[in-house]
């Protein structure tokens, strides 16, 4: 099948001319100004080119490039500008917008259409290029997904716990965070770093697999030696990351789960563990798992205690039963948790 050039022009003559020259080799669509030519680029994704006039009534030549600009169409379509006397300023402002080359008149065709080919198969080398390292860093991510989902179950199935908790931990996770970036903009962060922040979460506990199951699902209070070997999951959950190649694990979702195995049981007063940080020393992702963890271990039964009611939960971390946390984060965690009294808070 043949590929589809678009050539806009007022002059009918000058698309007639156009026409004749590229008809053996595309198929022409035409357009007699720039809002029948937007019209027909945003309605057909199998442009290979875009001949255009600059100077027309109604929408301009300029006017289409701005369109295409907006919708990213530019990226994937090369634009050639078609003019006899254009001023310099109207073609500078064309090649800022994307065009890639000036078609003067009178049109010269074996020259032309040499020309406009070359640019095309170059476009459309460059597009199927793309599309296939798309594919491929889709192919990546679904894998470092399905390896911490893996992990993460492991280490589940080690707890004693069903798999929902990693789940859990995840969404009230990605949740603080868009609610952090809403309401302190020095906490925003884009949507696709919070996806990475949710999916590191899930690896929290990944160094439990290195505990002792009578020390990990030990049914009464743990002694001082005990407690001592198991705040041991945190780094050694490092020293496992450490261990897992670059080319394997996304370079952001290795940071965060780092920074969360490490420090998901600091505390904002400095009197958490392993590195005793305190306040802001702590990443906020760091943060947002450490609550979003403690309220799930406070409203999920386990084998050493019973499941507390989440209002109990709630008023718990707040009255420091569970550690200090920053008094920010617990806003946030109020008003994600749906307090009435939430938004009344100053937060501070």
């Amino acid at each position: 099948m043949k590929k589809r050039i678009l050539i806009v022009d007022d002059v009918e003559l000058n698309r007639v001319i156009l026409a004749e020259i590229f008809k053996d080799v595309y198929e022409i669509i035409e357009a007699c100004d720039g809002a029948e030519a937007i019209a027909v680029i945003n309605g057909n994704t199998e442009i290979a080119a875009v001949l255009l006039d600059l100077i027309m009534p109604n929408v301009d030549g300029l006017g289409v490039l701005r369109d295409m600009n907006q919708t990213g169409k530019i990226k994937n379509i090369p634009v050639f500008l078609i003019t006899a006397a254009s001023s310099e300023e109207m073609l500078l402002e064309g090649y800022n917008l994307g065009a890639v080359d000036v078609i003067t008149k009178p049109f010269l065709p074996h020259f032309l259409r040499c020309r406009i080919t070359s640019v095309v198969e170059l476009y459309e080398h460059r597009n199927n290029l793309e599309s296939l390292v798309a594919q491929q860093l889709e192919k990546i991510e679904r894998m470092n997904q399905s390896m911490v989902e893996t992990l993460a179950t492991i280490i589940e199935f080690r707890d004693c716990e069903s798999g929902e908790h990693v789940k859990r931990i995840r969404g009230l996770t990605e949740k603080l965070m868009v609610e952090a970036g809403r309401l302190y903009p020095e906490y925003y962060m884009p949507p696709e770093e919070i996806e990475k922040i949710g999916i590191a979460s899930v690896l929290h506990d990944v160094g439990k697999i290195a505990i002792p199951d009578m020390i990990l699902n030990k049914p009464g209070r743990l002694t001082a030696e005990e407690f001592a070997v198991m705040k041991e999951h945190t780094t050694r959950g490092c020293e496992m990351l450490e261990q897992i190649p670059a080319d394997v694990m996304d370079e952001g979702v290795y940071r965060y789960s780092y920074d969360i195995c490490r420090h998901h049981h600091e505390r904002w007063d400095g009197k958490g563990y392993p590195d005793g940080l305190k306040g802001d020393e702590i990443a906020i992702w760091a943060q947002a798992v450490s609550v979003a963890d403690v309220y799930d271990a406070l409203t999920s039964e386990r084998v050493y205690k019973k499941a507390y009611e989440p209002k109990k939960a709630v008023s718990m971390i707040h009255n420091g039963e569970c550690g200090t946390f920053n008094p920010r984060l617990l806003h946030i965690f109020d008003v994600v948790m749906g307090r009435d009294d939430a938004e009344k808070q100053d937060g501070e």
